[in-house]
């Protein structure tokens, strides 16, 4: 989608109700709904969501439109393994009627709504219609009603209640709440409104190509006018990751065309989200989007006070954030040099080190050891990397304090718990001693070295079904112990079912088609929420499975050039990936493998299965 243009629109309706409270027959009030809290506002980034044009009638379809764009939203990297991350509430705004302006032509009726959302650039006859624009400033107070956020820790998203495709990005992001790819739009625009990433469109209004770049080298981390030498020669742009398999398909490379232009500016990937709803971000895509995302928020969440020196007889503590997909790395110095035994651990307890009488300087850095970054200027800054530091001073003696053995954070238990996830439990803070975790998985004790502040999953392999996960926090001088925590633990791997249309003719595995084919995906879980399918043809990149553009219901059509549909092509086979027996194959027939797989609520990948096709010309 394209960068919000900026529109000055009067408020429909005001708030009427108190916060969390809505009345059936007052317009413009609202209720918040938390749909994952995964802890304090105040201390994570929340994702609000209101709806636009929703009466009271249309709110079950708010929120399965909402449940469908948080799941998409999660199976997409880096949000899956930030999940730990981030708050989402939806908020149900009362709409008098139901759908939004100019919806579909611009000649279709205005409607008043809480949000004036309105397609057509805000119902400009020289507007774009895809371009759906809102009051900001109405967004803005209703998404104040969730309590402790504010502009500077959340992501406002908008939906309307419409099937038409459409969207923008700029302070907030909007969507269609009801298109077949309503839930592919939203990651993009957050792109946009989040991470400052740009279009890789070659084109401004559709079916019009773009020009030829003229301007200098491009702010955009993923748009220049470098070739890949230059870029290796200035350590500039993406250079980093050139020659990697990019995660949208393909290799990272440099490809012409974006920023609405088709020559004389190039990206890093042939398809990306910012270019192809369906694809994921690219690997410059993604490590701008981690830092966008981590910078929202403090790594370490909380400590043992720094304001004043601390005594030498204590146990010294800190509490970090903590990712789904991995542990954070923290690293303590005493006087600059590593403590013995304390990578990791979220404590370190002075009186064994016997320090010599004096001040000492006592250091803790905590680290997101990532893959996704790869820039060390990202990786050093605030948003991947802080430190704690404490002076300490051998003559101040610690109070005792007298804390009960306990937790005060921890994944919550309600959460999608995947096979391969991280689980967390941070304990009380006694001055003098260190509580341990002990963790149970289906009633068997497992052994954790180091920190035992986060479990690890993936190193248990567990098998597929359901799984209890225990947690207990344990006094290491009285073995008291505190009252369990416990998670269940979805390792239940998603099906698909694929449909194909009938084949003209099978030789052994491979199905023929004359002309083209069709493919209906159907993904099922024994799990909550929506579970989701993606295929690839030829190995070109994961592509998320929505349906058809106009009926998510209908199922997804390959022909050899495609099916233009508002001037995008969808369902194009590319150059087959093995000749066949016939010489002269025109482009897109041919051999091609189609690939498909389900991904559940929980971040579960089920298993991969392949097909081949011939596609033969008729005629």
């Amino acid at each position: 989608m394209l960068r919000r243009m900026i529109a000055t629109m009067a408020v429909a309706a005001s708030l009427v109700a108190p916060a969390g409270v809505a009345h059936a027959d007052d317009v413009g009030s609202a209720k918040v709904v938390p749909v994952q809290v995964t802890g304090d506002p105040a201390k994570r980034f929340n994702v609000v969501i209101l709806g636009d044009g929703y009466t009271e009638a249309d709110m079950p379809r708010f929120r399965e439109n909402v449940d469908r764009e948080i799941s998409t939203l999660f199976a997409f990297e880096p949000w899956k393994s930030y999940r730990s991350y981030v708050n989402v509430y939806r908020v149900e705004i009362v709409s008098g009627e139901s759908g939004v302006s100019c919806d579909p032509s611009v000649t279709s009726p205005e409607r008043t709504t809480p949000l004036s959302m309105r397609f057509w650039s805000g119902c400009r006859t020289d507007g774009i219609q895809r371009l759906l624009v809102m009051d900001d400033e109405a967004a803005g107070r209703y998404a104040d009603m969730v309590p402790g956020t504010s502009a500077a820790n959340r992501q406002i998203v908008a939906l309307a209640n419409s099937t038409t495709y459409g969207g923008a990005g700029g302070t907030y992001a909007t969507a269609s709440g009801g298109n077949a790819m309503s839930s592919l739009i939203m990651p993009h625009e957050i792109g946009h409104s989040l991470g400052g990433l740009q279009d890789e469109y070659n084109y401004y209004q559709r079916g019009v190509p773009g020009g030829a770049y003229t301007g200098g080298e491009p702010d955009s981390i993923h748009h220049t006018l470098l070739t890949e030498q230059q870029m290796r020669e200035q350590h500039a742009k993406w250079w980093r990751w050139l020659g990697a398999r990019s995660t949208a398909g393909g290799v990272i490379g440099r490809y012409e065309g974006g920023m609405y232009d088709t020559t004389g500016v190039w990206r890093p990937s042939e398809h990306s989200m910012m270019k192809t709803l369906g694809y994921a971000y690219d690997q410059v895509e993604r490590e701008r989007m981690t830092q966008a995302i981590s910078a929202k928020l403090n790594l370490v969440q909380d400590q043992t006070p720094t304001g004043a020196p601390i005594g030498a007889d204590r146990v010294v503590w800190l509490e970090t954030l903590h990712p789904v997909s991995h542990p954070l790395r923290i690293t303590w110095t005493l006087d600059g040099r590593t403590v013995p035994g304390s990578t990791d651990r979220h404590n370190v307890d002075l009186a064994r080190r016997h320090l010599r009488p004096g001040t000492h300087t006592l250091t803790a850095k905590v680290q997101d050891p990532t893959g996704f970054v790869r820039d060390p200027a990202i990786r050093s800054s605030a948003a991947l990397t802080q430190t704690r530091t404490w002076t300490v001073d051998t003559r101040i003696t610690t109070a005792p304090a007298t804390t009960a053995v306990g937790f005060t954070d921890s994944t919550p238990a309600g959460t999608d718990v995947g096979a391969n996830d991280v689980i967390y439990a941070e304990t009380t803070h006694p001055t003098e001693s260190v509580p341990a975790v002990r963790w149970t998985v289906d009633g068997r004790r497992v052994q954790v070295t180091g920190n035992d502040r986060d479990l690890e999953l993936g190193r248990f392999h567990l098998t597929s079904g359901t799984h209890t996960v225990t947690a207990r926090a344990v006094d290491p001088a009285t073995g008291a112990q505190s009252p369990p925590l416990s998670w269940k633990v979805d390792a239940q791997r998603p099906a698909v079912a694929a449909q194909f249309s009938t084949p003209a003719a099978t030789h052994g595995g491979t199905k023929v088609f004359d002309d083209r084919f069709t493919m209906k995906l159907n993904p099922s879980d024994d799990g909550s929420g929506t579970t989701l399918a993606e295929f690839q043809v030829d190995g070109d990149g994961w592509y998320r499975y929505f349906g058809w553009p106009t009926d998510s219901s209908a199922p997804f059509l390959f022909t050899p050039l495609g099916t233009n549909i508002d001037d995008l092509f969808y369902g194009k086979l590319g150059k087959p990936a093995r000749a066949v027996a016939w010489e002269n194959v025109p482009p897109g027939y041919g051999r091609h493998t189609i690939e498909y797989r389900a991904i559940d609520a929980a971040g579960n990948v089920g298993r991969t299965t392949k097909v081949e096709v011939v596609l033969r010309k008729t005629g």
